[in-house]
């Protein structure tokens, strides 16, 4: 037979092991990121990602482009005698970032539940008087079962997220997909004294979104990559040291 106190042990480590299973992978994730802060993940195929389903969606049919054979200009050109726009590796656009996102979410539940039952058998064909041989003066048969329950739970929440972010930067076409859209890449590094930003962009744009003015916005960017942060003296002090993050990462209460 296994005592109290050692089944209690065992409940207990079962129950460790089972939290060390469930969180193992985001604590070795965050072991990596120790002194170094969340990583940006790469840009990757999305059709090579589990669980993908093509979009079927009707589409026009082809139309032919009208012909110009006495005309100067060209078609969907934006200037007289060269279009001005990035379109080939290693051309140069412009990419204006502009966040400004707040959202807030607030849930409120309340429930509450209440039960009673009696059950009781008043006649049994004059069985119900044996109860009294066995258990005299200790059963009324008219009253055998009675349960009562009551449950009340109430949970609130609310969530508070505001960004705000607004930087031009320039960025270079480093592929020219099948489809004619563009991967663009950009980064910036600015030092003050002891302390470096670092602002990079990566993603995919149509060459439609490309204004006139050489320049695209963040919303139209694909798989858009925005990092902006920094290092030095200050952003060092204002980090828990290292022995207070790994003792964050391990520690289960």
């Amino acid at each position: 037979m296994t005592s109290r106190p050692a089944k209690s042990l065992l409940k207990a480590a079962t129950l460790v092991v089972a939290v060390g299973s469930l969180s193992a992978c985001n604590a070795i994730n965050r072991l990596s990121e120790i002194g170094d802060g969340p990583q940006v993940s790469s840009i990757q195929n999305p059709t090579q990602k589990q669980g993908y389903q093509p979009v079927s969606m009707p589409m026009p049919q082809p139309v032919a482009p009208p012909a110009n054979a006495n005309s100067l200009w060209r078609p969907g050109s934006r200037a007289f005698f060269k279009d001005q726009r990035a379109k080939d590796v290693g051309d140069i656009l412009t990419v204006a970032v502009s966040i400004n996102d707040s959202a807030n979410f607030q849930t409120n539940l309340t429930r509450k539940r209440d039960s009673s039952e009696n059950e009781g058998i008043s006649n049994l064909m004059g069985f119900e008087k044996s109860l009294n041989k066995i258990l005299p003066n200790a059963v009324d048969p008219t009253n055998l079962v009675g349960t009562t329950g009551t449950s009340a739970n109430t949970n609130t929440g609310a969530t508070g997220r505001t960004e705000s972010m607004t930087v031009n930067m320039a960025a270079v076409i480093t592929q020219v997909l099948p489809n004619g859209n563009l991967v663009i890449s950009g980064k910036q590094e600015i030092r003050v004294n002891y302390e470096l930003r670092e602002l990079s962009v990566q993603g995919i744009i149509r060459p439609e979104d490309i204004s006139s003015s050489n320049s695209v916005t963040y919303e139209k960017i694909a798989e858009a990559r925005i990092h902006y942060g920094g290092r030095g003296v200050a952003s060092e002090v204002t980090q828990p040291r290292y022995g207070q993050q790994l003792l964050d990462v391990i520690l289960p209460f």
